[in-house]
């Protein structure tokens, strides 16, 4: 019977849900972008680009993977720089060039240790032992295999643990063992029913199928091959689908059913030409090769072995290697060609004798393992001998070494009280030099504090003086003589600039008393401005809350604390000025590590995309970012405007 070819492909990617558009997120990716983000965002968002390109266009999926790789490395973005080797990878793996996906997974494995990013280092544990598994280097494919269940297991991952058993248990039967490998798939499709993963599941029937197959119990590899195709037909698996097509015809064309094992290889070939799946292609390819050699189409035949033995041959996929130089062997034979027929039955030898090597080289090393073990338990029976004559002559030497044991204490003890007596002398050296400096620095923060309140008086008696002197002589001046309308109104504009000018100094010198300023006296400040402002307009509610998470928590420096109150202060004055607003809300949270200020009304609103920042705004977004970060505006005509500044913090 010709051997099924199974290609199990398990990758653990990016966590987007495949109901989605493709289309329509790359175009809001794409939008994101125009808006320039940080740096960060841009790699994150050029990570998804290449996530979503794969399966529309590979060019377009490379040249987003490799500027996420090129911003990591500019801004030493270790995580970035790690995903886009794995991005990179899997876009080869998904070629079948595994040699160059091997390189990219490598690189993606030295940065993740570096981190200890355990998951992210079983993840391509997994993915190298799938790239050694396709090129039939079972040994290799175990051994990363194994290491990634080892991390998933110790995590808890029971998904991703059940997907690696899966593939182990695939080179079980690589390596005959079909038993084995038959009970671990039944035992992960209960997993997979369990969690509701569906390629999971489909993946395990097209195993166990196969399983019972070599086990030549064809009912219930019947059985499980029809699940299969139903499972992925109704969840819309074409990578799945593609196999379990591929195998069901390898299954029919082992019982003559040669028509129908056409029909099936070919819808196999035409969905993972669809999906770009070039070790797929080569596998179906092979197959109808084969199919159309028993039904006497030697033309066809060629055409489909030549095309599965270039792309098997390209990347180094040996099994199928095997398959198609036995079947071009035949071709040849066939057309008489003997020198062909010669040529293509070594090259078949070549690979087979290098396939069995490596089994067999396992096996040795299985074998010599065991050996190792008892040459070990010989030797630890050896030096249990030697040790009890030894002891005799040990017995002898006990007085001695009591001896020296008692001079060694006696020196021990008194080295350890000369090491004690200095280490204490070094710790009173250093309390003492901890506490000239901490008096260096109360001594140098009194006089800054001193330096300020300073600065502070002379603020408030003299300029607060003079501007207080300015406004009196306006008003003298207004009211004391018959001045024209336009001079008065200008002299009401200066009047009540100065005034604005004298409590903006007034807030000045607040910040400038304090070297700290606490959530309470920000509070109350700000508090104190809406109060006014509640006052100048009648027909306005303010409402101020702040989350009880932050009242204790979080001090401010007088320069972000002056930050803080300018925003607030800027941006209740816009929504005063032209908003036409009811209602005025001014929030402060805490919410998963976001620490964010909110003001909030119900007014005209606007259309943010059409309206150009004015001063106002302009001073308000420098403001944000002298506090590291983020803001944003959001309105909505007739239904008000809400500013957002937030920063990401440590809790």
């Amino acid at each position: 019977m010709k051997k099924l070819l199974l290609i199990l492909i398990s990758l653990f990617l990016s966590t987007y849900g495949i109901s989605q558009n493709p289309v329509k997120i790359i175009d809001s990716l794409k939008i994101e972008l125009s808006k320039n983000p940080s740096d960060s965002l841009k790699i994150k968002a050029y990570s998804d680009l290449c996530w979503y390109y794969r399966t529309i266009s590979t060019d377009s999926a490379f040249t987003y993977g490799n500027l996420a790789l090129k911003l990591s490395q500019k801004t030493n973005n270790q995580v970035g720089e790690a995903q886009a080797h794995n991005d990179i990878g899997i876009l080869y793996y998904g070629l079948a060039d595994y040699g160059q996906a091997m390189q990219e997974y490598n690189l993606a494995l030295k940065i993740r240790k570096k981190l200890q990013d355990t998951l992210g280092i079983a993840s391509v544990y997994n993915k190298i032992g799938l790239c050694y598994q396709n090129t039939f280097q079972l040994d290799s494919a175990i051994v990363y295999n194994t290491k990634a269940l080892e991390i998933y297991e110790q995590k808890n991952h029971l998904k991703y643990a059940s997907a690696l058993k899966g593939n182990i248990a695939n080179i079980y039967r690589g390596l005959k063992q079909y038993d084995k490998a038959l009970k671990t798939h039944l035992e992960i499709t209960e997993t997979a029913k369990e969690i509701e993963d569906y390629p999971l599941l489909t993946r395990s029937y097209n195993n166990i199928a196969n399983a019972y197959l070599h086990m030549h119990d064809t009912i219930n590899s019947i059985k499980y091959f029809k699940q299969g195709i139903d499972v992925a037909i109704a969840n819309n698996l074409n990578n799945e689908l593609g196999a379990l097509y591929n195998n069901y015809g390898s299954f029919l064309s082992s019982t003559g059913q040669i028509p129908e094992a056409i029909d099936y290889t070919l819808k196999s070939l035409l969905i993972r030409r669809e999906i770009k799946d070039n070790h797929g292609i080569a596998s179906s390819s092979l197959n109808l090769g084969d199919l159309y050699l028993k039904i006497g189409e030697y033309k066809i035949a060629k055409k489909y072995l030549d095309e599965g033995i270039v792309l098997a041959e390209q990347y180094k996929a040996n099994e199928l290697r095997v398959n198609g130089y036995n079947n071009l062997s035949y071709y040849f034979a066939y057309n008489k060609e003997s020198d062909s027929v010669k040529f293509y039955q070594n090259k078949y030898k070549q690979i087979e004798d290098s396939i069995f090597n490596n089994r067999i080289t396992k096996e040795v090393a299985e074998v010599q393992e065991k050996y190792n073990a008892n040459e070990r338990e010989k030797q630890i029976l050896t030096q249990r001998a030697e040790i009890a004559e030894k002891e005799r002559d040990l017995s002898q030497k006990n007085s001695f070494i009591l001896g020296l044991v008692g001079l060694a204490v006696v020196l021990s003890l008194l080295g350890f009280l000369v090491y004690n007596q200095q280490k204490l002398k070094n710790r009173q050296l250093k309390k003492e030099s901890e506490l000239k400096e901490a008096l260096v620095k109360i001594e140098t923060q009194n006089k800054l504090q001193d330096q300020r309140l300073r600065i502070s008086r002379d603020l408030h008696d003299n300029i607060g003086a003079q501007l207080t002197f300015i406004i009196s002589s306006l008003d003298n001046l207004k009211y004391g003589f018959k001045l024209p309308d336009n001079l008065n109104d200008k002299l009401k504009y200066i009047s009540e600039f100065t005034t604005s000018t004298i409590y903006e100094l007034r807030d000045t010198i607040w910040a400038m008393n304090k070297s700290e300023i606490s959530f309470e006296d920000l509070q109350a400040r700000i508090s104190n401005f809406i109060e006014k402002a509640d006052k100048a307009s009648d027909n306005i509610a303010f409402n101020f809350t702040i989350d009880d998470k932050l009242k204790n928590s979080k001090v401010f420096t007088s320069v972000q604390g002056m930050n803080i109150y300018r925003i607030i202060q800027e941006a209740i004055n816009n929504a005063l000025k032209y908003a036409d607003a009811t209602q005025i809300d001014v929030d402060f949270s805490l919410n998963e590590g976001v620490f964010q200020m909110t003001v909030t009304d119900n007014g005209a609103g606007f259309d943010v995309s059409k309206i150009e920042y004015g001063n106002g705004l302009n001073n308000m977004k420098k403001r944000a970012h002298e506090l590291e970060s983020e803001f944003e505006i959001k309105s909505t005509i007739n239904k008000g405007t809400t500013i957002r500044v937030f920063k990401l913090i440590n809790t």
